[in-house]
């Protein structure tokens, strides 16, 4: 369809409004919340935190777009084919890595070119994907299968493809300190734990009802997971493995993100907005209303900004200082 592309194009505008919350624990407030129009249906959402530039999937165009959030503007659009579905970011290497589910395969981007430099197999279905810079891999899981693909990003070839115990994982994040993935299983309502030096599968813990967002604060190890059918996140513990403590939510969460030097963790399960958690404490802070049904989202890790996209009406809200 012509439409969502000439809306990306000639509609670059930028609105600016500061958004009060409902009083929860307090008041919280936003300092400024800014509205990108991109277009398409926005699937995923990543920030490089040494250039501040964002990148987002768009499934309906097969696009990616890049934000400058500045400038308050897409700057471009880089074309990657079939329906991508997420997305991540190497700011050592500045690659950008996409995963194309109907293809099966993980697409490397150069982010000073905007140009694609390859594309590796990752399993079937491969839907969501996390960068380890240090350890020079990308790994990738697939929704439709459950495998779990070790991706080379010296050499951008195919390590391996393990088959995961459980038969979808929705999402994946990385504890690279302890050298561990954790994957979601909206199937089992479980928590799939793989050791990354081992190559295997060691462990599973149960969570909510149809888990999908995984985070993971790297200090301290601790997971935390966006339940999708129940109106609650779930913190694991590292150690014991074990689902620890449960936070209510105002509504049912899919994607969730960790400031790693405050530890405040921040998810989709408002009412029409960001939810805001004391991930030490485990408690519910702060609700932002976007007016919007949220989709995925991101945090600068630099500027603490959190990037939050809205797939019906494809648009990306930056917010600052929530």
């Amino acid at each position: 369809m012509r439409g969502p592309e000439l809306s990306r194009r000639s509609l670059f505008a930028l609105a600016t409004a500061g958004v009060a919350t409902a009083a929860l624990a307090g008041s919280a407030r936003a300092e400024q919340v800014r509205v990108v129009d991109v277009g398409g249906a926005l699937t995923a959402v990543a920030v490089n935190p040494v250039t501040g530039l964002v990148y987002v999937t768009d499934s309906n165009s097969g696009t990616v777009a890049v934000l400058d959030p500045n400038a308050g503007r897409v700057i471009t659009l880089i074309p990657v084919g079939g329906k991508p579905s997420d997305v991540a970011v190497d700011s050592a290497a500045n690659r950008v890595y996409v995963a194309n589910p109907p293809g099966g395969t993980v697409i490397a981007l150069d982010a000073l070119s905007h140009q694609a430099v390859s594309v590796v197999g990752a399993g079937a279905g491969a839907s969501s994907v996390a960068v380890d810079p240090a350890a020079n891999k990308v790994y990738a899981v697939s929704g439709s299968t459950g495998t779990f693909a070790i991706l080379d990003t010296l050499s951008l070839t195919t390590q391996r493809i393990v088959a995961a115990p459980k038969s979808g994982l929705a999402g994946i994040a990385l504890d690279t300190g302890r050298r561990l993935a954790y994957c979601t299983s909206p199937t089992t309502d479980s928590l799939e734990i793989f050791d990354l030096d081992a190559g295997k599968f060691t462990g599973s813990t149960g969570v909510g009802a149809s888990p999908t967002g995984v985070a993971v604060h790297q200090a301290s190890g601790t997971v935390f997971v966006a339940n999708s059918a129940i109106h609650h996140m779930s913190i694991v513990d590292p150690v014991s493995r074990t689902q620890s403590k449960t936070v209510l939510l105002r509504s049912e969460a899919s994607a969730i993100a960790v400031n790693q030097a405050t530890e405040t963790v921040y998810t989709n399960g408002g009412q029409n907005g960001l939810s805001r958690v004391d991930g030490k404490a485990g408690v519910l802070n702060g609700e932002l209303s976007l007016g919007v049904n949220p989709g995925d989202l991101a945090v600068d890790q630099r500027t603490r900004a959190v990037y939050v996209t809205d797939p019906l009406h494809g648009t990306v809200s930056v917010v600052r200082n929530f």
